[in-house]
């Protein structure tokens, strides 16, 4: 008589209707979430839209405010950057809870390093960090850009949900990404002044906010110098410049 091998034996309980098969979850898989009833996964999406430009002297981060269910606007008012280093900030684009927490944890890290090592964490140091605990796992599903100013100058860093990270000139996340970056490929210059960037940037989330229904609300206007960060928040696009006037 001829032994099941492991794999034929756990094909054979997992066809076996109510009966929990032991050799599940295999390494390196996730159990499904189980949704609410008489929800489906289209009516739990959420969107957004963040960028991140480097400039000159510095780097503008950008964020609509919407916060979105489905068809339904949840929020109009999110902060969707925030600092986390004294000269650096992160924008987020995914589970609001996760993000919350990502945060938390990065501004502590970033403190105790500083306590521990005199001397404030580098933009790679701090892109390493962020990119270690995406890919922990603890922070599904986050999806930052991140911008910074350090000795060597600005940075960008676009990063997956995962914890997949290049340096970038210019990086987006979130639903209305494409829109946003028509406006960057077609208005983005190496060498752009703080000024200069964020008009881009403001324009480029304009963009989004024309056409992608996740994006709206408002913008977050991050500027990172070597003097720190500084943000800003607009209820709408009165009294920042005007993304539709071709400067």
């Amino acid at each position: 008589m001829r032994t099941p091998d492991e794999l034929q034996l756990s094909e054979s309980l997992a066809s076996s209707p109510g009966q929990a098969n032991p050799y599940e979850p295999e390494l390196g898989s996730l159990p499904e979430a189980e949704l609410p009833e008489g929800a489906d996964a289209a009516e739990l999406k959420t969107g957004t839209t963040t960028v991140g430009l480097r400039a000159e002297d510095g780097v503008i981060l950008a964020t609509d405010m919407r916060a979105s269910l489905g068809t339904m606007v949840s929020s109009k008012t999110v902060q969707k950057v925030e600092d986390i280093h004294p000269t650096g900030a992160l924008t987020i684009a995914g589970s609001v809870s996760a993000a919350q927490s990502l945060i938390r944890n990065l501004r502590a890290e970033v403190n105790l390093y500083d306590a521990r090592q005199g001397e404030t964490m580098s933009m790679t140091a701090l892109s390493t960090l962020t990119s270690n605990l995406l890919r922990s796992g603890a922070f599904f599903v986050v999806v930052p850009v991140l911008g910074g100013v350090d000795d060597e100058g600005p940075h960008i860093y676009s990063m997956d949900a995962l914890g997949g990270t290049t340096e970038e000139t210019y990086a987006v996340s979130g639903s209305g990404s494409q829109f946003a970056l028509g406006v960057l490929e077609q208005h983005y210059e190496e060498g752009m002044s703080v000024e200069e960037a964020r008009d881009v940037a403001v324009r480029s989330v304009g963009s989004a906010v024309e056409r992608d229904t996740a994006t709206g609300n408002g913008i977050n206007i991050a500027t990172v110098t070597e003097e720190g960060v500084d943000i800003e928040r607009f209820q709408d696009f009165e009294g920042v410049d005007d993304i539709r006037s071709g400067r």
